[in-house]
């Protein structure tokens, strides 16, 4: 299914965004049948968008060559946030048994990470893979299974380390109410992490914070970068340091210093985002109950 949607993809908040812009460009839908759509990761070597639906408790892929969507796997274990190693292969967060697990070249599922210090984690929600091979992801308590007994659950929601090499995973953050998006730059100074508190107490915070990213791999900083006025989920940097992040409306792009420069209009809320195709200039978004697909001239950056 390609579904064009009516009207223009890009709303020009300043005229900086007019250079991610492609004349004459229309977002389209490639997919629909969720009630939350999750995660979307390229797989480059496949030409494969997968993305995960968390109520159906699969993961669907989309086949760029062919256009046909299928079952990549289910069950699936109620999957979130997606990511894509430097090897290519597919890390995914998977809630129900709280846990990262790295999906092989053959298949089969390894899984990495499921608790520190012998606590479980909450609900692992999004994740990135540094260049280093280190994983870090955000554990807000959405989707947290109850009266799971198999051991003590981790106190509060926080953001992690981890280094499959020495399997060694270190709590990052400590002044979170739900983490949830998270990137880097490009240059994997900074880190940035969205936190959607709001959703959980009235007077939360729906925003994302910018961290420097020390040499021990310490965070530092943690200012507010931009209020989403409503809700931020995941995000993504192209290789310009632009922010690249999935609000209410559809995407909104932000400058590095926090200056919402632009707009891709969707009609529901967007949850997270990946860029893909040969050139990494393709914005491929889950939302809501959808997968859209907008071409732009921005590549991005590293998964």
């Amino acid at each position: 299914m390609v579904d064009p949607l009516d009207g223009p993809a890009f709303d020009i908040v300043d005229p900086r965004f007019a250079a991610c812009t492609v004349a004459g460009a229309r977002v389209v839908r490639i997919w629909t049948g969720s009630r939350w759509t999750e995660g979307p990761a390229w797989l480059a070597g496949r030409g494969l968008l997968v993305w995960s639906d968390i109520p159906g408790d699969r993961m669907m892929a989309w086949d760029q060559a062919t256009g046909r969507v299928s079952t990549f796997r289910q069950p699936a274990n109620s999957p979130n946030g997606n990511t894509v190693d430097r090897k290519g292969r597919l890390v995914t967060c998977e809630q129900a048994p709280h846990r990262i697990a790295r999906t092989e070249a053959d298949g089969t599922i390894t899984p990495l990470v499921d608790r520190i210090d012998g606590r479980r984690f909450n609900s692992p929600n999004d994740i990135v893979v540094a260049s280093d091979g280190a994983i870090w992801f955000t554990d807000p308590s959405y989707g947290k299974a109850k009266d799971r007994g198999d051991g003590p659950d981790v106190e509060g929601c926080h953001a992690y380390r981890f280094d499959p090499a020495t399997g060694v995973v270190r709590q990052m953050t400590d002044d979170f109410v739900m983490p949830n998006g998270l990137a880097f730059s490009p240059d994997e100074s900074l880190l940035y992490i969205v936190d959607t508190g709001s959703t959980e107490r009235p007077d939360g915070p729906n925003h994302v914070r910018r961290f420097r990213v020390g040499p021990d791999h310490t965070l530092s900083g943690g200012e507010v970068l931009a209020d989403a006025h409503g809700h931020f989920d995941g995000l993504r940097i192209d290789t310009e340091g632009r922010l690249w992040m999935a609000a209410d409306e559809g995407v909104r792009c932000y400058l590095a210093d926090g200056t919402l420069i632009g707009r891709v209009r969707l009609p529901e809320r967007a949850a997270n985002l990946t860029f893909g195709g040969a050139g990494r200039d393709i914005l491929m978004i889950t939302a809501t109950s959808s997968v859209y697909l907008c071409p732009v001239k921005a590549v991005g950056a590293a998964p």
